[in-house]
């Protein structure tokens, strides 16, 4: 009798499963479009909202072109065939929301322009009659914007920003001219097959040359994907240096007096060594990025499986506890007014929808401005006025290899990469690198910045080692 009921109950639960296998198909296909709306509304948003605050623009067209071609599969066979519409802010200028169409059943995705502060993505379901922004009203069904289309063809174009006859000038005129062959390359395949440059940037000193593709300029910004870690990183140095952080100390990670998780200490985070779970190498945090989930119920609470500070996982949940853990300080301190105190005015800060900074990757931002930052490092982080806003010593030890290292060709400071494997290179340069090709390098013994934006597909990577010891070689000839 006993082993008839177990029996049936086994024959119960096989259906089920069979049906669930068949669901479960059918739930990852309804998200992936769910998250592939979520992703090219935010795009259209953030490039075309980021670039009008600066004065720049970007059509639909453009952002198809760059930023949604090459994308992480599955996404990729997707986003294209996704309709969507651009909504104006009413009775003004300007973007004031992307919506994406996704399945018939559910509402189309939505991304909301945050009145000069960048876009963010709502969640999967919303469904307002009307949208409420710091900068208005946005009705959903409201009017449509029209672009020009772009080309797609590369401009080689040098653009010197000192004073006409200065030394400055002078100075880049000089460099630019010893620096034509690796920039020129930078725009081909020449540092890695299928790699796609937006802008090269090299500064020394008062010196700065750059060249950018057909369709973006100085005052045209990029999502900087992982180079926000490192601008996190730089928050985080500030607030040290205010007294209102400590690294040594623990990030208030966990739940209770004896949850190890509390043994998390800032460091650890800013070192990708929180020991902490991810579900994926390179922890993809799809749900908070194009999902419209927040930084509170995705990156925080993750359960621990190795000590902290003994294992090396790179994970953008790690930077965004880091962040958490300085919130109090970000309150009176945001990233604007570290911006603003750079002269990084066309950099913005975005966040989930609740207003928590996304600053593992949502950050959005020029050549110039990222230069700048590298400048702050150069500085020992020292404003010109002779400010200290980085603790002394900070360079250093962002600088460090002192926590586990990472397989492959780079080492891991605190919120920056180290190329001191590579050939050719001096020992001292680290840098700042995030997805599609974005990098800050910044090389201290020789008082030199290179800033490379691009926006590369998906299995291409620019040998950013390669393009930094050809920069360096030709700044000596």
């Amino acid at each position: 009798m006993i082993r008839h009921a177990f029996a049936a109950a086994a024959l119960l639960a096989a259906a089920p499963l069979a049906a669930q296998s068949t669901t479960q198909e059918q739930l990852d296909t309804r998200y992936d479009r769910a998250l592939a709306a979520g992703y090219k509304a935010l795009f259209l948003c953030s490039a075309i909202a980021n670039a009008e605050r600066n004065g720049a623009t970007r059509t639909p067209e453009s952002v198809e072109q760059w930023e949604l071609t090459g994308i992480q599969a599955p996404l990729d066979e997707i986003v294209h065939n996704l309709e969507y519409r651009l909504l104006p802010i009413p009775d003004g200028e300007g973007l004031g929301a992307v919506e994406v169409d996704w399945e018939i059943d559910m509402p189309p995705r939505v991304a909301v322009a945050e009145n000069g502060r960048g876009c963010s993505i709502q969640p999967i379901g919303f469904e307002p009659s009307r949208l409420d922004t710091d900068s208005g009203t946005v009705e959903v069904s409201g009017s449509y914007r029209s672009y020009p289309p772009t080309s797609d063809k590369f401009v080689e174009r040098s653009v010197q920003t000192a004073r006409p006859g200065s030394s400055s000038e002078t100075a880049s005129l000089m460099i630019a001219r010893n620096l034509a062959d690796p920039l020129n390359n930078a725009f081909t395949e020449h540092f890695g097959e299928g790699t796609r440059t937006t802008s090269v940037l090299v500064k020394r000193g008062d010196a700065l040359v750059e060249q950018y593709a057909e369709g973006f300029d100085p005052q045209t910004p990029q999502r900087t994907w992982s180079v926000a870690k490192s601008i996190a990183a730089t928050l985080v140095g500030t607030a040290v240096q205010r007294g209102e952080a400590d690294v040594t100390k623990s990030a208030g990670l966990g739940l209770f007096f004896n949850d190890r998780r509390k043994q998390i200490t800032i460091d650890n985070l800013l070192r990708m060594a929180s020991g902490r779970y991810s579900d994926t190498p390179g922890n993809r945090t799809d749900p908070l990025y194009f999902g419209g989930a927040t930084v509170e119920e995705t990156a925080l609470h993750w359960p621990l499986l190795h000590r902290p500070g003994t294992v090396y996982r790179y994970a953008n949940n790690d930077t965004l506890a880091a962040v958490k853990a300085i919130g109090a300080s970000l309150k009176d301190h945001p990233p604007a007014e570290l911006f603003a105190r750079l002269g990084m005015h066309d950099t913005v800060a975005e966040t989930d929808w609740r207003g928590d900074y996304i600053l593992s990757s949502q950050v959005w931002s020029t050549a110039r401005d990222l230069a700048k930052l590298g400048q702050l490092y150069l500085d020992d982080g020292v404003l010109s006025d002779g400010t200290r806003i980085l603790p002394e010593g900070w360079v250093d030890y962002v600088s460090a290899p002192s926590g586990p290292q990472p397989d492959g060709p780079f080492g891991y400071g605190a919120g920056f990469w180290l190329l001191n494997k590579s050939d050719g290179v001096p020992a001292d340069t680290f840098a700042a690198m995030g997805n599609r090709g974005q990098y800050i390098v910044i090389v201290p013994s020789l008082n030199v910045v290179i800033v490379r934006r691009g926006e590369d597909p998906t299995g291409s990577r620019f040998d950013i080692a390669a393009f930094t010891r050809d920069v360096l070689e030709s700044l000596e000839k």
